[in-house]
């Protein structure tokens, strides 16, 4: 029997500023990172300030089923590799995390088992023909009876041969780092060129490549869309999680349309996250950054001027984006973000459907969105299984009375108890 669908939930409106102070949670990017970098090590490693959602939590458990040994310890993870052997057929629940349906099969493929890949109804949308495409390019079996899509199985045979490989991710850069994270273990590394439209999410596959050199690994960069890894051993590190610094956009959101400041406890000087445009989108709208020894104090003080901003590096910033252009006092427009119709739902037709169920007028793009503000009403917003649209849906609820977010609860996939602390924070 189903659970029965969550009530809608009603987000907190705020009429006066936001003088907070937040520590988000560590990163899903570089916690599932180094899960699978630890996994593929020469020895055990230990992830302190793990991120503890369900999308690492999916990545314990494919890595589990694998064969490694991941056991908690508080707020750190001891991590012992997959060990060459095992040959039981397993099935990974890839849940609706993209990181896992695409890091965890060419991890499969340097086992002796045969591992089945399925997920959410969603996760069967999202696309996955790239891996299955690039996998047999490398000589991998893989079965999928033609979908180019979840599920499907791939029958290890205890090794990759490697070499070169062209392929097109230009609807996801996770296929790059996927194969990037397995490659020192292919025979003879990887040659891999990237051969279409324009890579997006660029900075992803920048933190994969120093996560890899952290660990010795031998990564040749220099030339554009071409990625040379040397085959050899991974080394055993401890590492420390960075808080996550796109889900601290939801927050500096708030300081921005309540006109007020956020304090974000530890941001990183130096990163390679995404998040860490914030800094540049929050000048863009009018507001101000400034650093206060560990930590990144932004707001603003004055109502927000709309922008226009090439969001292709950084797609997964555009649902809190295009919430606060739907607040601003001009037109806005984000583009470069094509790529987001194949996340977690289509973000684009989905962030216009639900900021014009609100009153707002967005307009699609091929590659993106133009938002002219209109004045706003309260309607319940659907998050289509969407931790981002619950962002954007929480941000509008600032300044929008009675906005119900049809499923926070969502927000669970990067962000553990979400709701109780926003509310804590803004009401």
């Amino acid at each position: 029997m189903n659970a029965p669908a969550p009530l809608p939930w009603l987000a907190p409106y705020r009429d006066t500023p936001i003088d907070a102070q937040v520590l988000v949670p560590s990163s899903k990017s570089l916690t599932n990172r180094a899960l699978v970098l630890a996994a593929l090590a020469e020895g055990p490693s230990t992830v302190r300030r793990a991120l503890v959602s369900r999308d690492t939590t999916l990545m314990v458990g494919a890595l589990n089923a694998l064969g490694a040994t991941i056991e908690r310890d508080g707020i750190d993870w001891h991590v012992t590799p997959v060990p060459d052997a095992g040959e039981v057929p397993v099935q990974v629940d890839c849940g609706l995390a993209g990181t896992v349906m695409r890091f965890v099969p060419p991890l499969a493929a340097l086992t002796h088992r045969s591992v089945t890949f399925d997920g959410d109804p969603r996760a069967r949308e999202r696309p996955m023909a790239t891996t299955i495409t690039a996998l047999r390019g490398l000589g991998v079996d893989v079965q999928d009876d033609g979908r180019g899509a979840l599920p499907f199985t791939v029958h290890g045979s205890g090794s990759v041969a490697g070499g070169g490989l062209d392929l097109d991710a230009s609807s996801s850069s996770q296929f790059v780092s996927a194969l990037l994270l397995a490659a020192p273990r292919f025979g003879a590394g990887l040659d891999l060129r990237h051969v279409g439209p324009s890579l997006p999410s660029l900075p992803h596959v920048e933190m994969t490549v120093a996560e890899l050199r952290r660990r010795g690994v031998l990564v040749d960069d220099g030339r554009p869309d071409r990625w040379q890894i040397s085959p050899g051993p991974i080394a055993a590190l401890d590492v420390e999680i960075e808080p996550d610094l796109s889900n601290a956009g939801v927050f500096v959101a708030a300081a921005l349309v309540t006109r007020g400041r956020v304090r974000v406890r530890g941001w990183p000087e130096t990163t390679q996250q995404a998040g860490d445009a914030w800094r540049d989108i929050v000048v863009a709208f009018g507001g101000h950054v400034e650093r206060d020894g560990a930590d990144l104090v932004l707001g603003t003080d004055r109502p927000l001027q709309g922008v226009e901003l090439d969001l292709h590096d950084v797609g997964e910033l555009t649902p809190v984006v295009a919430a606060l252009a739907a607040l601003a006092e001009g037109p806005s427009r984000l583009t470069g973000v094509a790529h987001l119709r194949g996340h977690e739902t289509d973000r684009l037709a989905a962030l216009a459907t639900e900021i014009n169920r609100l009153g707002g007028h967005v307009t699609e793009l091929d590659d993106g969105l133009e938002i002219e503000p209109r004045p706003l009403h309260g309607a319940i917003f659907e998050t289509y299984d969407d931790h981002r649209m619950a962002h954007a849906a929480v941000v509008l609820a600032l300044r929008v009375p009675e906005v119900f977010v049809e499923d926070v609860s969502t927000t669970v996939k990067t962000y553990p108890n979400f709701a109780p602390v926003w509310e804590r924070l803004v009401s």
